[in-house]
């Protein structure tokens, strides 16, 4: 085995770390021609490897760094293993690029979902690379276990339909002690359909990225046909979710019941629509009371956002920034330190339990609440886009566009004469008559 080519930027993640994000990545010589890089991103690093020669130029995605999360060999790739699948990748490709090994020559799934990552990293596709994390984390959680070896000219339609099924069979991951082996899921109980629907939402779109990847490998020219895969379709229906949000009186439950603690989150949650991430990162320099703005400097696509704050929400900054530096927290812990990954699970679950709220609403319900107050307000859905960070209008109008006065349903309502068929008291309807 070569010896690893040590690198004081990129052996450790405690180095990394220290590294700004460079569009370029950083780079280690590891033979001639040959070289290990890592790009880092908003939520972690991706591993890459560069092969460059007078006529060929290659370059590929390795795997998700060890930022995070202790290596795994799969979720999370270390600098050693890194460099050693780099230099197995250098070999390969130095055969093809001499001759002495046909492009299509023992080209796997792994090795088209790895060439995608990359040119999708790169900005060459549809969305401009926005997502490359959840793309990785999506490729090493539910296709490299079961397809990652198979060779992509001997995949068959019906070997991809049997895996569609089974991912859409399977219960949702739960959290797993770091070094289990065998991960932890969620059932899914019988009968129940939104259970069934949103498994089969997650295969369609697991599905999605395995048929770029395949596609992108059959316009390289690595496989003759894309028969097989053009013949696997997704399930139907499953897309269309009912979006869940509080109401007033759930709303002011909620916060009267959260922890003291963890109630300016909550609050600034409902009151700006941020995401939990957003909101533990924001310091007191991102707020600008002039304005009535605060800037989310990296948001989950990977730009700044100015978000519009209302009267509450700019009371609600200026209350928690009043009197600190620049570079402090806005919403610390009691500690002083910035809320982790995964601290507003527990906090959530026990002020719904508190406020009497079932089933428990999850972080991200409070932006789907706040989404939801803008769009029965008749705010335009271009704007509730914008201030959510989205880069166009589809997601809101998916999810919100019923909830806003429409001329259609004023229209109905105004129009339609009352059928007679509803006794109603003050009270409101009790039922029908005879």
């Amino acid at each position: 085995m070569a010896r690893t080519a040590r690198s004081q930027k990129l052996d450790t993640r405690t180095a990394r770390a220290k590294l700004p994000m460079k569009k370029s990545g950083y780079w280690v010589s590891v033979a001639r021609g040959c070289a290990l890089g890592y790009r880092k991103g908003a939520k972690g690093g991706t591993w890459l490897a560069k092969l460059v020669r007078p006529d060929y130029r290659r370059e590929t995605a390795i795997g998700p760094a060890d930022d995070a999360l202790d290596a795994d060999g799969i979720a999370s790739i270390d600098y050693a293993t890194a460099q050693d699948r780099a230099r197995a990748w250098f070999a390969e490709m130095s055969r093809v690029a001499d001759g002495s090994a046909p492009a299509s020559g023992p080209y796997t799934v792994a090795n088209a979902l790895a060439d995608y990552v990359a040119h999708y990293a790169a900005g060459h596709t549809k969305g401009g690379g926005k997502a490359v994390k959840d793309t990785e984390t999506r490729i090493a959680a539910f296709i490299l276990p079961a397809l990652g070896d198979q060779l992509v000219a001997k995949l068959t339609a019906q070997r991809l339909r049997d895996w569609h099924a089974a991912l859409a069979a399977e219960g949702a991951r739960l959290r797993t002690k770091s070094g289990t082996i065998k991960r932890r899921v969620r059932a899914i109980a019988k009968g129940d359909a939104e259970a069934v629907r949103r498994r089969r939402a997650t295969a369609n779109r697991t599905l999605t990225v395995l048929k770029a990847a395949l596609n992108h490998a059959f316009r390289e020219g690595q496989v003759a046909t894309d028969e097989a895969w053009r013949r696997v379709l997704p399930f139907r229906e499953v897309d269309t979710a009912k979006v869940r949000y509080l109401d007033g009186d759930e709303v002011r439950r909620l916060v009267t019941a959260t922890d003291a603690a963890f109630r300016p989150m909550v609050q600034a949650a409902l009151l700006s629509g941020c995401r939990y991430g957003e909101l533990a990162a924001f310091r007191v320099g991102d707020f600008d009371a002039t304005a009535a703005t605060v800037t989310v400097r990296m948001s989950k696509g990977g730009k700044p956002r100015h978000v519009m704050l209302t009267d509450d929400g700019v009371a609600l900054f200026q209350t928690h920034a009043e009197g600190k530096s620049g570079d402090a927290l806005v919403f610390p812990r009691p500690d002083g330190e910035p809320w982790g990954k995964s601290h507003q699970h527990r906090q959530l679950r026990a002020a719904c339990k508190r406020a009497k709220i079932l089933p428990a609403a999850s972080f991200h319900i409070l932006r789907h609440t706040y989404a939801s107050t803008l769009a029965r307000a008749g705010v335009p859905m271009q704007v509730i886009a914008a201030n959510l960070g989205h880069s166009d209008t589809r997601m809101v109008e998916k999810h919100y566009a019923h909830l806003a006065p429409s001329h259609v349903a004023n229209v109905i309502r105004a129009a339609m004469p009352s059928a007679g068929i509803i006794e109603t008291t003050n009270g409101g309807a009790v039922g029908g008559g005879h």
